[in-house]
């Protein structure tokens, strides 16, 4: 199979965190020469240090600054902006840096496109938290949200709405050609276990053998993608060329309850004779009830769909997880 991304020119900002060191890798193996950018705000050196390849080029930057301050005489075909904290203890410790680098540095990295190379692709990595708690469920994109504009969760949900914002003018006013990729709770190899999203929180515990702890009654849902399918999925958006302009949702629609996730990898860690840990703590403020992704746009548009199985995505992630250091 040709490489889809041969000799293409990607940036990459956010390269440092879970799913842009995957992005990394991917476009990589697919032919292309990626400049990936971090601060390390949130990213780890670690997820990047098996790269050893003279397509890779490495700018240690905040990109909420214009770009003329880390980009010099670059030209990029594609700008993959997959730069911001993306879980709730992470986003409200950074809350500005949160706000800027969806608004702000967005705004910044589309202008610097239009300069250098206005036939380029953008692509942005907007969030299910668009949906916030939602009142349509599953959701489809058409779905414009129930989101508090003032909330704990505010200065992510709020800033990847805006995000989405600038680039629709961008698309209808300049037209450049902006992508935009809402993803829904995606786990794999890489994930913080610290950021507290629920499955590394979850399998962290249970490796060490000490409760789960599961917010309010644990009957509100989650839907989980494993990581190489969101990528996949990410790729397919970005080459097809039905879809300028256009915002989609990636993320596996099967549903679980957060009581039923944390009882599955409890199981997968201690097999069944052992009556999994579990605990209980106050439902957190805009906290979303039910999360699940309606793929139907994402089948038609872009031939794509999950095929890694929770409990087989989950085995991969849990023996990542033992050989880490946690």
């Amino acid at each position: 199979m040709p490489e889809r991304f041969s000799d293409k020119k990607v940036l990459v900002t956010g390269a440092a965190g879970f799913l842009g060191s995957h992005l990394v890798d991917a476009l990589l193996a697919e032919g292309a020469q990626v400049t990936g950018v971090d601060n390390f705000l949130t990213g780890n050196k670690n997820n990047l240090a098996h790269i050893k390849t003279e397509n890779f080029a490495f700018i240690e930057a905040d990109v909420n600054q214009p770009t003329d301050q880390y980009l010099k005489n670059q030209i990029f075909d594609f700008i993959f902006h997959f730069a911001s904290p993306a879980s709730p203890p992470y986003y409200q410790q950074f809350p500005r840096e949160t706000y800027l680098v969806n608004t702000v540095a967005t705004d910044h990295l589309l202008n610097f496109l239009k300069e250098t190379n206005p036939n380029g692709t953008f692509v942005f990595a907007g969030t299910s938290e668009a949906y916030g708690d939602p009142q349509e469920h599953p959701q489809q994109e058409t779905y414009w949200g129930h989101v508090n504009p003032n909330g704990p969760r505010s200065m992510y949900d709020e800033s990847k709405r805006l995000g989405e914002t600038i680039c629709g003018v961008f698309y209808r006013t300049f037209k450049i050609d902006t992508r935009i990729v809402r993803i829904f709770n995606t786990y794999g190899p890489r994930i913080d276990a610290h950021d507290g999203r629920i499955i590394p929180s979850f399998i962290t515990a249970a490796l060490k053998n000490e409760p789960m702890e599961v917010y309010g009654d644990g009957s509100q849902t989650r839907s989980y993608c494993y990581v190489s399918d969101l990528i996949e999925g990410i790729l397919r958006l970005s080459l097809e060329p039905k879809a300028k302009g256009e915002t989609v949702n990636l993320g596996n629609p099967g549903e679980f309850s957060v009581l039923e996730t944390a009882k599955i990898v409890w199981e997968a860690i201690h097999g069944t004779e052992s009556e999994p840990k579990i605990t209980s703590a106050p439902l957190p403020k805009d906290d979303p009830m039910r999360r699940q992704p309606d793929i139907t746009k994402a089948k038609q548009l872009l031939g794509w769909e999950p095929k890694i199985d929770f409990h087989d995505g989950l085995k991969k992630t849990i023996e990542y997880f033992r050989h880490a250091d946690i």
